[in-house]
């Protein structure tokens, strides 16, 4: 390994991102044992240990009991909604999505900024709502930059049968490590109250997330107006 600064376990948890971000492992796969790992790397597995310790934290990689460690991946059913704080107060579990539409657009000086992107570079623009039964619970606008999810329409997030991350990873190669958001009390302007059906200067919860993928690099903006008259946004701190 090129000399560096870093503790070796930073060092070897930056090799493996940079593995993953390369294609070398893809979210579901399982990574070489430790002490496989510790050979590539001419480290202890005590020293892997701890470089997977802090991935694994972090949502990269996942521990399976007797099975080994596997990339983190957005298509297991407890992971679906990792990113969605939005929980029912009944108890419901899960959304059911309607899509608006999904067009190509010009990045705007906001989204540009938040993707490192140049204004007006193509992006691809999806707005969606979210329902639980026939409740509008979620308005979502999403913004992706074009270069990552060419060809991406209406007909292939319509086909698809599972979550929009777990088609990203799926068909894009595009995994969604983490994310940043931003919350703020919003009233509803008329268009988003006539989506959500709703009156318009309601209530609602925007939140604006920013998500990144291998080597922190930003491949999401999106803007989603939350309902919470029978919902509430849950986070856990530790």
């Amino acid at each position: 390994m090129p000399k560096s600064a870093a503790p070796l376990y930073e060092q070897i948890r930056q090799l493996i991102v940079a593995a993953l971000a390369e294609g070398e492992w893809r979210p579901g796969d399982a990574l070489p044992s430790e002490a496989a790992l510790a050979e590539r790397f001419h480290a202890s597995p005590g020293t892997v240990r701890r470089a997977l310790d802090e991935l694994t934290a972090a949502h990269v990689v996942e521990r399976r009991q007797g099975a080994g460690t596997f990339v983190a991946t957005h298509t297991a059913p407890r992971d679906a909604y990792r990113f969605l704080r939005l929980v029912a107060d009944d108890g419901t579990v899960g959304f059911r999505r309607e899509l608006v539409h999904c067009r190509r657009a010009r990045a705007s000086a906001e989204t540009a900024r938040a993707l490192h992107l140049r204004t007006s570079e193509p992006v691809i623009e999806v707005r969606r709502l979210l329902l639980r039964g026939e409740r509008a619970v979620v308005l979502d606008d999403l913004w992706l930059p074009e270069r990552h999810f060419a060809g991406l329409s209406a007909e292939i997030i319509n086909e698809y049968p599972g979550t929009l991350y777990a088609l990203f990873e799926e068909r894009y190669r595009v995994h969604m490590v983490r994310a940043e958001e931003k919350l703020r009390a919003v009233a509803a302007s008329a268009e988003a109250a006539s989506l959500l059906g709703l009156q318009g200067g309601a209530p609602l919860l925007s939140v604006d997330r920013v998500a990144f993928t291998y080597g922190d690099r930003p491949v999401e903006l999106r803007r989603g107006l939350y309902h919470t008259e029978a919902d509430h946004y849950r986070n856990q701190l530790n």
